[in-house]
């Protein structure tokens, strides 16, 4: 029986598991009902099973049969003629978003909700350890699979490398491949990626602009942080424009601002955040530089002075060009032509999977979940609270991600 046709065989059981995590979401590192759902996913498995310190995660490993028992040879390195490994990536945690979306197994906890799929990442990484237990004699090497918590801004991925989940089955990965589900943009059941980047770093920006009270009526009197702080985002839109090529595109968008208290005061501060979004090291290091001295510049010109900090956040997430390729004739194989889509550009999300990417070569591969009767151009996307993903896309993921891992261990 192939992948597609097993998966297919346990969908009711993918689509139980994804509503069980989807009625009860939990945020950022420390997810322990999750977790204990994760375990007895994949109770009676032959897996090696491990879960996190500092953090709710688990980490499966699964011998392969065709491997046999080089002991020996599994503690060696990888050119010393050790069993190869392959590590599959599903995060678990959920968003503070309040569900608007009315499904009869929508979020039964107060402003959370499983509005990015992960609840479908983790149930295709599960079905894809069943799909993989019942052929381990087929397997040439071992497989990972990493349930991840704190994809949305904790640094879970960094926090399990640190714990050692690259090293779990001795060796380290010759690949890894992660997976998400989008709500909108791509029809159901179509997988896209690109080689080289295709999710963006994701930084911040924040300031805080220093000026001197006064009296709405009198501005002159004062020294307005506002009307500075409103010139200093134009600024930086245009700084933009004219320094960074659009071929190697640069996002900065100023998402909060905050200054005063009533129509007629000018206060002494104003304060702002902004979200920076790169896709090269180049680029990223220098909007860093740019973006202080623009802040700067204006605070001089209005005689006021200016606080700015630049917090780094995810890397860019790089597909290793032939691991992508791969991907792209994996699921060729798989499901036949017209399923998969090469990227024409990357996305200007961020994804955490980036730090496994920075040590293992690997890809990152979209997957449409819009529902069959939405519009992707129209469909609310990923983190909105009336975002809605297909179940039917469930054994797809889960058999596209068991292939990846048996093909590329075969090779």
């Amino acid at each position: 029986m192939s992948f597609t046709e097993a998966a297919q065989d346990m969908r009711d059981e993918l689509v139980r598991l994804r509503h069980t995590l989807h009625t009860t979401p939990e945020l950022g590192l420390t997810l322990p009902r999750t977790q204990e759902t994760v375990l007895a996913a994949l109770d009676g498995l032959p897996l090696e099973i491990t879960t996190g310190t500092s953090l709710s995660s688990v980490t499966a490993v699964l011998r392969g049969g065709r491997a046999g028992d080089r002991a020996d040879d599994r503690a060696g390195d990888q050119a010393g003629g050790a069993v190869p490994v392959v590590l599959l990536r599903g995060d678990m945690d959920a968003l503070p978003v309040a569900e608007r979306t009315g499904l009869p197994y929508a979020s039964q906890v107060e402003g959370r909700m499983h509005a990015c799929g992960h609840d479908l990442h983790t149930a295709m990484l599960a079905g894809a350890a069943h799909l993989l237990s019942a052929r381990r004699d087929e397997l040439a090497g071992d497989v990972v699979f990493m349930f991840q918590p704190g994809e949305e801004g904790f640094e879970g991925a960094r926090h399990m490398i640190g714990e050692g989940v690259l090293d779990a089955a001795g060796p380290r990965p010759v690949a890894a491949y992660g997976m998400h589900v989008v709500s909108s943009m791509l029809p159901p059941g179509l997988f896209a990626s690109r080689p080289g980047p295709i999710m963006a770093a994701a930084d911040v920006f924040q300031v805080r602009v220093k000026g001197r009270g006064g009296h709405g009526s009198s501005p002159h009197r004062a020294l307005d942080p506002i009307q500075a702080g409103c010139e200093m985002v134009a600024a930086l839109q245009t700084m933009v424009t004219r320094t960074f090529d659009v071929f190697d595109p640069v996002v900065v968008t100023v998402g909060q601002f905050h200054g005063g208290t009533a129509d007629n005061v000018i206060p002494d501060e104003a304060y702002f955040e902004a979200t920076v979004r790169t896709f090269s090291a180049a680029n990223r290091a220098l909007v860093q530089r740019r973006l202080v001295e623009v802040v700067a510049a204006v605070a001089a010109a209005h005689g006021l002075g200016v606080e700015a900090s630049f917090g780094m956040g995810y890397p860019v997430t790089v597909n290793d060009v032939g691991e992508a390729g791969f991907a792209e004739r994996t699921a060729g194989d798989l499901f036949g032509p017209g399923r998969f889509l090469v990227s024409p550009q990357p996305v200007m999300g961020a994804e955490d999977f980036s730090y496994v990417l920075e040590e293992v070569p690997g890809a990152f591969v979209f997957l449409g979940a819009c529902p069959a009767d939405r519009d992707p151009a129209t469909a609310p996307y990923n983190h909105s609270p009336e975002a809605v993903f297909d179940d039917a896309v469930l054994p797809d993921g889960a058999a596209l991600y068991a292939a990846l891992a048996m093909s590329r261990l075969a090779s």
